[in-house]
């Protein structure tokens, strides 16, 4: 028990991340129902584009400064990679049946992976992300370290800003409009096609804040590392409620606890020692996928936001 808030607080960092990509995967399927599997992709290529900009500045540059131009660099190349698969990979397939849209984000998944382990320098093993060095915190009795900060702080950032842009303001009643019905919302003036655009790039976005926060906390990308992370997304989404942006990092949370709890208690249990440890996260964090959508199929919260304005 002298261990319970450590595993809480390391379940919080890594829901948070969950939370973060999950949002892009709910944001998407409540628009246009689509579940675009290229998300985890979406989210390693902005991992390398934060360490790209690191790379182009200066020898010498303290983390502190480069963030915000690293935070910046990895948001922008996610968003582009986003836009441009809707754009060209998913607009063309909009009025196909749906299993053509699935096939083509398994597709672009598959390409973007191979994309960087082919063409971006070193891009075939794992690359050194920085990690801030120094003091960590203790918070509550758990230990804290100066990169996981990151991922607390903007995670509530970004869902308070969100939050904040779905209610308050013209395009996010326009996105609620849309995710609602699209059609009628075409016939009420609204431009459909930048919604949805829209959708894709504020996904991309949080995608690109997870990439650094991932980068920060273990201090290496990989081309492979947007594959495990998205399917995990993908599950805290549904466990939240999919089209459901707070349900998402919900989710998240919830799948992050979870896990974290799962690794380090489930050994103590009598006869279940050879199910304990962290070679065994991921099966329990699909085991309370199953849980859940037994007992609650449509997740948590349940409903879409959409459908609350």
């Amino acid at each position: 028990m002298n261990e319970l808030p450590q595993q809480l607080a390391n379940g919080l960092i890594l829901g948070a991340m969950y939370g973060l990509i999950a949002i892009g995967y709910t944001m998407v399927y409540g628009i246009v129902q689509l579940i675009n599997f290229a998300h985890g992709e979406i989210f390693m290529v902005g991992g390398f584009g934060a360490l790209s900009v690191y790379l182009a500045l200066p020898t010498g540059t303290s983390l502190i400064l480069a963030l915000p131009i690293m935070l910046i660099g990895g948001i922008a190349v996610s968003v582009l990679v986003g836009v441009a698969a809707e754009r060209f990979a998913y607009r063309p397939l909009r009025g196909a049946p749906r299993l053509a849209p699935l096939i083509t984000a398994i597709g672009l998944s598959i390409a973007l992976q191979q994309a960087i382990w082919k063409w971006y320098p070193g891009g075939n093993k794992a690359r050194v992300f920085p990690q801030f060095k120094g003091h960590s915190f203790d918070i509550l009795g758990a230990t804290v370290q100066r990169g996981d900060l990151f991922v607390l702080i903007a995670a509530p950032a970004c869902m308070i800003a969100l939050g904040f842009f779905v209610s308050k303001t013209r395009s996010g009643r326009a996105m609620q409009a849309t995710a609602q019905d699209r059609d009628t919302a075409k016939l009420m003036g609204i431009n459909t096609d930048r919604i949805i655009v829209l959708a894709f790039a504020i996904g991309a976005a949080f995608a690109g804040v997870a990439a650094v926060a991932y980068g920060l906390r273990t201090g290496e990308v990989q081309f492979r590392m947007g594959f495990i992370m998205g399917l995990k997304a993908f599950t805290a989404a549904v466990l939240g409620g999919i089209g459901n942006i707070y349900g998402a990092m919900l989710g998240g949370v919830v799948l992050g606890v979870a896990e974290s709890l799962a690794t380090a208690y489930i050994e103590e249990i009598p006869g279940m020692q050879q199910f304990g440890g962290g070679a065994w996260k991921d099966v329990w964090a699909f085991v309370l996928l199953i849980l859940v959508l037994l007992l609650r199929p449509q997740g948590l919260l349940g409903e879409r936001v959409a459908d609350r304005a």
